[in-house]
């Protein structure tokens, strides 16, 4: 999801298209949240780990 993330914005970088940016920015934001919740331990998406 991270690096998804990262591609997308990085194109929406490239090509004048703005919604890519905000996807990318936005699916980034949640993979780096869903990825420290479980290195903590805590169960996400009723699994102990994820990635």
């Amino acid at each position: 999801m991270i690096t998804l993330g990262i591609v997308l914005f990085i194109v929406g970088l490239l090509v004048p298209i703005p919604i890519l940016e905000t996807i990318g920015v936005i699916l980034v934001v949640a993979g780096v949240v869903l990825a420290i919740l479980g290195g903590m331990g805590r169960a996400v998406g009723g699994r102990r780990h994820y990635w």
